[in-house]
């Protein structure tokens, strides 16, 4: 008799601690568990206000290792991350809204 239960664990694939995924979203990109706050919302804060990690934690109240969990989710999905936004991207174009990164260069 073979043992199956390796079949199911994924492997290569993190346990997270303090990421979820929300059941109520459609997106498939995790959340910091308990909050309605993307983890790519705490990543691309930190790059764009060059912030340390310990700034972000304790400017959005959530525990430092969230924020690193958070960093190596995004590192590590980038692929994810970018199709979600530009699925986002084309949703609001079909409503109406254009988005351009350039403008508010002057």
């Amino acid at each position: 008799m073979t043992n199956n239960i390796l079949h199911l664990i994924p492997l290569g694939r993190p346990t997270w601690q303090y990421l979820e995924k929300r059941p109520d979203s459609r997106k498939q990109q995790l959340y910091i568990k308990g909050r309605r706050l993307k983890a790519f919302s705490v990543w691309c804060d930190m790059i764009v206000e060059q912030m340390t990690p310990e700034e972000v934690a304790e400017s959005k109240d959530i525990p430092l290792g969230a924020v690193y969990e958070a960093i190596e989710y995004c590192q590590s999905n980038q692929d994810l991350l970018q199709r979600e936004a530009e699925t986002e991207r084309r949703h609001l174009e079909e409503r109406g809204y254009f988005i351009s990164l350039n403008q508010w260069n002057y």
